[in-house]
């Protein structure tokens, strides 16, 4: 393929990156951006890869970039309807509501938030805990700046809480399966990641200092509803047990636990001509699903191109924990599954500290901007106030616990 193409298509992605900064001014919907610039890209890869000796790995190469999005997107299906579901019958509403008191400050409801996003997204993916994490966040009826607050936290909360745990991140499971890392480290890094959480939460409370009433009209819950309800915990407690035991995907389990969501609601009566259950699958984002296959698609083409490989030679002119701490700020822009996948097949050698800095970092990093993770995605859908740019306001605030978390990270890993 001609040299200029590789140019070409990080021109493209750069395009990209600049129209999901720059949505407010352009007036061009992010997802329609990068779904151009990265069908766009693929194309030019086929185009000029006819009739050579590279045509055939382009083809093996979109497959397999089709593949990984697929697989994300019923996920994303999966969960989504789950949520829509119970949302609209007012069941996290509830559940939130009856934990919390009918009275208390901002700052608590602020902290208690992102205890709850940190812990949850230990248990659940990034995508489920942001999606219920945000659900509360709207429930609150919080003014437009104090709900980019919670916003920030949250985001930041639900990447750390996932790091420590081979089912709560793509890139720590990664890391995990070549042996880089034990699962007994794994689990103390949760105590720097949770005290970086507990530093944000610090800092970006200090504004809030006004009493919140917490007023909430209980819905009253059919028998139907809690079961439901039921199925999505057991669905997330099984996709966990069934991928740490027989490796099962994750998409596998959930669409299983989607599939007999509808059955129940079936037998129980709930799927009626006035409320289809299947209709919930419609109440889903679908514009997220698009800036996913987008930002995925233009991912995979610089995958194609060996332009994040260039990446790696950072590691032949700085330290490894300067390279490491420099890799997670470049998770907040580029993908951190490739970034991760280059760096294992590279062969940096790296000690045990190290590599385990390198997982907080290509874990957190990404909560840096709002596009660079998987949970600042799905929160930028969810919350209209919640911009490329507005999110950048907290980036001070979200290096500073970045970097604590990622300094007390390479302390432990000497420790251990």
């Amino acid at each position: 393929m001609p040299e200029i193409l590789n140019w070409i298509i990080i021109a493209l992605a750069l395009t990209g990156l600049l129209a999901v900064i720059f949505e407010e001014i352009i007036h061009i919907n992010k997802a329609q951006s990068v779904l151009f610039l990265g069908t766009l890209s693929w194309v030019l890869l086929f185009a000029t890869s006819s009739g050579t000796e590279y045509h055939q790995d382009v083809m093996k190469g979109l497959e397999e970039n089709i593949g990984e999005i697929a697989g994300l997107w019923l996920f994303l299906t999966a969960a989504m309807t789950f949520v829509a579901y119970l949302n609209k019958k007012g069941l996290i509403e509830n559940l939130i509501y009856k934990f919390l008191p009918e009275q208390m400050s901002e700052r608590g409801l602020l902290l208690l938030t992102g205890l709850f996003a940190f812990g949850f997204s230990s248990l659940a993916d990034n995508i489920t805990a942001t999606l219920i994490s945000v659900a509360l966040i709207l429930s609150l009826n919080l003014p437009a700046q104090k709900k980019l607050r919670f916003a920030a936290v949250v985001v930041f909360a639900v990447n750390s809480g996932g790091v420590a745990m081979i089912t709560g991140d793509v890139t720590t499971l990664m890391i995990f399966l070549e042996g880089k890392v034990s699962i007994t480290n794994l689990l103390f890094l949760s105590l720097p990641a949770l005290t970086a959480v507990l530093a944000l939460i610090a800092i970006l409370m200090l504004p809030l200092n006004a009493p919140a009433t917490i007023s909430y009209h209980n819905k009253e819950m059919q028998a139907v509803d809690l079961t439901v309800a039921g199925i999505f915990l057991s669905t997330i407690l099984t996709t966990i047990i069934l991928n740490v035991a027989f490796d099962v995907p994750p998409v596998l389990t959930f669409l299983t636990g989607l599939s007999v969501m509808f059955l129940v609601a079936k037998f129980m009566g709930q799927d009626t001509e006035s409320d289809p259950i299947m209709d919930y699958i419609r109440r889903i984002e679908f514009d997220t699903l698009m800036f996913f296959l987008g930002i995925l698609l233009i991912v995979g083409a610089l995958k194609e191109i060996h332009a994040l490989e260039s990446f790696v030679r950072i590691y032949d002119y700085l330290p490894a924990w300067q390279a490491n701490f420099l890799m997670g700020l470049i998770s907040s822009i580029i993908d951190n599954v490739p970034l991760t996948a280059a760096l294992l097949k590279s062969d940096v050698t790296m000690s045990p500290a190290e590599w385990l800095a390198l997982t907080y970092a290509v874990g957190v990093g990404g909560s840096l901007l709002i596009i660079g993770s998987a949970a600042g995605i799905v929160a930028m859908s969810k919350i209209e106030e919640l911009t490329f740019g507005s999110y950048l306001r907290f980036i001070v605030a979200l290096l500073a616990a970045y970097s604590l978390g990622y300094g007390l990270t390479l302390a432990l890993g000497n420790l251990l």
